[in-house]
């Protein structure tokens, strides 16, 4: 079986109160103009910058149809690893090879505009990654639905709440069908109810053979969800393999940590 995904010995560094090693992306751009404003203005230089490794040297395959847990601290490259994945950053140095289409939900903000109502952005995203507007259209019912936000879905999404903007995301990430599902810790905004019907819509997008990135510091959905995990620690790939080998190394790395703290 060839892999969907072949992440090749990828690095990705930043200048802490700098910028990256390589061409940002309008967003990072957008980001660092805020942070500092002055760097490199009236004579004003900001501090030399410390490199600092977000990922370092990863290497790994998913194949067709697997779900892969990812884990590791706050801090330790989850999030960076899957911007790179969705090709939302690049690295600076390997390459990714992604043998599908790819929809991703990391974090409120992300791919949505915040000016265009809930439906104006289904479109958008939908165009975003590739599909026709005939495509776009027979899902459409079932993304509105899903989502439970009829009655403002001609409403700009800047006015909805967390809970209404994560549901209508996640509505449209998972209902595009993409090769490659990406999810970011989707669980952590909203009520029960809503995780348990996104952990009913994951299951079935499984089911159906497509990949799955899942990262949650919810290590029991984890167990329960995915094939497959892959511990993150320091910017690094620490442990790759069957779900309950690497939950268990996560929580000894975590109790060494606070043995050596105390």
């Amino acid at each position: 079986m060839l892999p969907i995904i072949q992440v090749k010995n990828i690095s990705k560094q930043y200048h802490v109160g700098g910028s990256s090693t390589v061409a940002p992306t309008l967003r990072e751009a957008l980001l660092a103009a805020f942070k500092f404003p002055f760097n490199g203005r009236n004579g004003k230089q900001a501090n030399a910058p410390d490199l600092f490794w977000a990922v370092k040297d990863m290497s790994f395959e998913v194949n067709p149809g697997e779900i892969v847990g990812i884990i590791g601290r706050n801090g330790a490259g989850k999030s960076t690893l899957l911007k790179i994945i969705s090709r939302i950053t690049k690295p600076t140095t390997g390459e990714v090879n992604i043998y599908g289409r790819v929809g991703s939900l990391l974090e409120i903000g992300t791919g949505f505009h915040p000016d265009l109502s809930g439906r104006e952005n289904i479109f958008l995203n939908g165009a975003i990654i590739g599909m026709r507007r005939e495509e776009m259209r027979r899902k459409f019912d079932d993304i509105v639905a899903f989502a439970e936000v009829e009655r403002f879905l001609d409403t700009p999404v800047k006015y909805y709440s967390s809970g209404m903007y994560m549901r209508l995301a996640f509505a449209v990430a998972a209902h595009f069908e993409p090769e490659v599902l990406i999810l970011d810790e989707v669980l952590a905004v909203g009520d029960a109810v809503f995780q348990k019907k996104c952990l009913e819509k994951m299951k079935e997008v499984g089911r159906e053979g497509r990949t799955i990135f899942f990262v949650s510091h919810d290590l029991s959905s984890v167990q329960r969800f995915c094939t497959r995990a892959l511990l993150i620690e320091s910017g690094q790939l620490l442990q790759d393999g069957a779900v309950g080998e690497v939950t268990d190394r996560y929580l000894q790395l975590i109790s060494e940590k606070y043995e050596v703290a105390g």
